[in-house]
């Protein structure tokens, strides 16, 4: 690693999000972690001093099967993936990651020209490829983002796993209220539909608006679709 001439690595801009435990809004946040896998001891010793200058936690590994033989802490985090390695290669050890779907932002640095490796890697979703030698602040600059997306992409799948905790309370009827409301349905013509009075109807649907928290029709209606439920036509 290498820091351009005359510009030294901008490490506060990594202080705000990894060293506060609250979001601007005041929200809880969990301090992130930093993999590095590499088999060069030189390399893991530079990143990681690097990495703890700007107040990230860092886990080092020298295989990718030293890394998938410890638990990965349930928090934000990215992985630093050393294209080449002994054993399992980095890709190798992307490919097992996605089919275990183990979502981990990953940056790859390489020392050689490849690429078609490259082009593989980032069809396969990392964030970035870095070749060696590269700047201090390229790398803090792409891990950054890639914290950043872990966290935005953490708290979509769990805003998404307490809507489908909601949804999965209803009841098979009041799945078929849900189901004709968002098709924009009437009351009467649920009623006709399903054969069953208008005040049963009315009935279900607030039940459905009660277990859901959806404030309004419209909010019902972006919660189911954020599920996938009754695709649009």
């Amino acid at each position: 690693m290498q820091n351009s001439p005359g510009h030294p690595p901008q490490r506060e801009a990594l202080r705000g999000p990894v060293g506060s435990r609250n979001t601007g809004t005041g929200d809880p946040v969990d301090p992130p972690i930093v993999f590095v896998i590499d088999d060069d001891d030189s390399v893991r010793r530079s990143l990681e001093r690097l990495l703890r200058s700007v107040d990230l936690e860092v886990q080092t590994f020298s295989s990718a099967r030293e890394f998938v033989s410890v638990p990965v802490p349930d928090r934000p985090a990215c992985i630093v993936l050393d294209l080449r390695l002994p054993g399992p290669s980095g890709l190798e050890l992307q490919e097992s990651l996605i089919q275990e779907r183990r979502e981990v932002p990953i940056v790859f640095i390489s020392g050689h020209a490849d690429v078609p490796s490259s082009v593989r890697a980032i069809k396969a979703g990392a964030i970035d490829f870095l070749q060696k030698p590269f700047s201090d602040q390229a790398l803090l600059d792409i891990i950054q983002r890639a914290l950043r997306n872990d966290r935005e992409a953490r708290k979509e799948r769990a805003e998404l796993a307490a809507i489908r905790q909601r949804f999965d309370t209803l009841t098979p009827r009041e799945r078929d209220v849900l189901g004709l409301v968002v098709q924009g349905r009437l009351n009467k013509q649920i009623a006709g539909d399903l054969g069953i009075s208008e005040k049963t109807v009315k009935f279900h649907r607030g039940r459905v608006m009660e277990k859901t928290q959806a404030g309004s029709v419209a909010e019902l209606v972006r919660q189911s679709d954020r599920l996938g439920l009754w695709p649009q036509a």
